[in-house]
């Protein structure tokens, strides 16, 4: 018997499902950001706006940077110079509790299905947490496999959940470090459908992939990056049929970026 999979009902790109407040965490700024590991400049003077909701999608070459900068936003990393500002406030675990960061290799807890659920719900202490856990496991397509080990989970399955975990803490700013790398096409294409959900309650995404057709099918807006510096922020249809920088149409071609 084939697994259940989750559906939504899709908005159009650059709806969401609030449109009458906007993201109370954005906008999103950095200026000057910086950031080194072992005296090599992994993030060089990144000014960065994003002022709207939708899907914000980050590409370039390996090494470009990507991940790194989703950590600085998230204030995992500590800049070694410049700031961070959501909605003029710097990070601080009032305003980090109001996001979720979802790595490329999901980190759960060696419990259940259900439990790595439960346990992000109760750190919220929502009042409403039975129907969160349903919820989430219906989003993720993973009810039949509630008390199933979590770490016994195909690596699709375990991404299901970990980003369908943490919807069920209801963040304003959802961040997802390759969520589909290395996943077969049903496997992406369910990942997929749980950032459309996302968007539709109005959540900003900005998600790190190196799958441009991925980018094409979901991106609200492109912010591309070579060398720890942003080299082009537009829309997504800009940027895929006319990019103004000559790196940009390198990487679209599928030339080697040095």
């Amino acid at each position: 018997m084939s697994k259940r999979q989750p559906t939504v009902v899709p908005l159009r790109k650059g709806q969401t499902g609030r449109p009458d407040r906007g993201n109370p965490l954005l906008p999103l700024k950095t200026t000057d950001l910086c950031f080194d590991i072992n005296g090599k400049r992994i993030i060089d003077q990144v000014d960065l706006a994003i002022t709207s909701d939708g899907i914000s999608v980050i590409l370039g070459p390996n090494g470009a940077g990507k991940s790194v900068l989703l950590r600085l936003l998230h204030g995992l990393l500590k800049p070694a110079r410049g700031e961070v500002l959501w909605r003029g406030r710097h990070i601080d675990d009032t305003l980090r509790k109001r996001q979720a960061l979802v790595f490329q290799r999901p980190v759960l807890m060696r419990r259940s299905v259900a439990d790595n659920i439960r346990f992000a719900i109760a750190l919220r202490s929502f009042p409403d947490a039975k129907h969160r856990l349903d919820r989430a496991l219906e989003l993720a397509g993973l009810t039949s496999q509630a008390y199933q080990p979590a770490r016994a989970l195909s690596g699709g399955e375990q991404q299901r959940l970990a980003i369908a975990r943490a919807l069920a803490i209801d963040p304003d700013v959802l961040i997802l470090d390759e969520p589909s790398s290395n996943l077969d096409p049903g496997a992406t294409l369910a990942i997929e459908q749980l950032i459309e959900t996302a968007r539709v309650e109005g959540k900003k995404v900005i998600l790190v992939t190196h799958d441009l057709n991925q980018a094409k099918r979901i991106a609200d807006e492109i912010i591309f990056i070579h060398h720890g510096r942003i080299i082009e922020q537009t829309p997504s249809p800009l940027f895929f049929n006319n990019p103004t920088s000559n790196h940009g149409r390198s990487y679209l071609d599928g030339g080697l970026l040095v």
